[in-house]
């Protein structure tokens, strides 16, 4: 069976085709498709997705449909996050891309963005890897997410997404009072969620997903995305606390220079880096295991339990 999801970011709009060949078989890339739509940008000051935001956006699903039919996908299934679910108007959005594609987007809560994006991580590390703490930060919000089986104990969604907090700096880069008041608004909100995640028992490993949290672990010397996705890459707080030092004088533009830093992940790097740092410190975690899987093959696996009756 050929897969398609599309996934519908703060960041980015991405469709990725994988084939399933049979019940419990590791989900194929097939093809990938995206762009960088960075809807959140895309706000009115009421807080609604502007007309000129939903109209790229619904014309980009159709897009990925064209695409999906081209790869001989036999089920499409589209789903949106944060930049949809906290908007103003998101029936509105939802109404125009249904119009303009015929895909009925599914909007996630930010818990259930988290429970999925844990079983991508538990089916990747597998049952070994002990009780898990997932760390999983994106445009709009910072999931978290804690336990031993594959649907966790607890889970969490924070409005702490790298591209959030970016918009609300006032300079680039940030003076030292603008930085400590993000180090200390994220450290509070974190901390609000922190002691239920530590009752579900000790961690036996921490995993981090998403392009924030690869694209830091690259610049800090993990192996380039080249070498494939089965080579084991980590993020360490003692380098992560160093970058942080470095970016922080860093403007936006000067990011890109970094390795596996693009032009346009650049600008959010630094807060996405804060985020991260502060989960590693609270926790008391050494090291993050970088997880290639994140929301898109969650929601492969949970559609593929679904049809074999499995349940995650």
């Amino acid at each position: 069976m050929r897969l398609g999801v599309i996934d519908v970011g703060s960041n980015t709009v991405h469709l990725l085709v994988v084939d399933a060949y049979h019940a419990g078989a590791h989900p194929m890339p097939d093809y990938s498709h995206s762009t960088v739509l960075r809807l959140a940008e895309h706000l009115t000051p009421e807080g609604d997705i502007s007309d000129e935001g939903a109209r790229r956006l619904a014309d980009f699903v159709a897009e990925c449909v064209e695409v999906a039919d081209e790869r001989g996908v036999s089920r499409l299934m589209g789903f949106a996050t944060s930049a949809i679910r906290d908007a103003g108007n998101t029936e509105a959005v939802l109404d125009l891309v249904k119009d303009r594609s015929g895909v009925d987007l599914d909007v996630l809560d930010g818990e259930d963005e988290a429970r999925v994006t844990f079983l991508a991580a538990r089916r990747w590390f597998g049952w070994s890897a002990g009780r898990l703490l997932l760390v999983d930060i994106g445009g709009g919000s910072l999931e978290l997410a804690a336990g031993l089986d594959e649907e966790p104990d607890a889970a969490f969604s924070l409005p702490l997404g790298a591209g959030r907090l970016t918009r609300e700096l006032s300079q680039d880069p940030p003076g030292k009072a603008e930085l400590r008041a993000l180090r200390k608004r994220v450290r509070s909100e974190i901390a609000t969620v922190q002691p239920r995640l530590a009752r579900v028992g000790e961690r036996h490993l921490t995993v981090g997903t998403s392009k924030t949290i690869r694209s830091l672990a690259r610049a800090c010397g993990a192996a380039p995305r080249g070498d494939g996705p089965y080579v084991a890459r980590s993020l360490a707080h003692a380098d992560l606390a160093d970058l942080v030092g470095r970016l922080a004088s860093m403007p936006a533009a000067k990011r890109s220079d970094l390795p596996g830093v693009s032009a346009s992940r650049a600008p959010q790097l630094l807060a996405g880096a804060v985020v991260v740092e502060a989960a590693m410190d609270l926790f008391g975690v050494e090291e993050l295991a970088v997880c290639p899987w994140a929301l898109r093959e969650g929601l492969i696996l949970r559609f593929l339990d679904g049809l074999t009756g499995r349940v995650a």
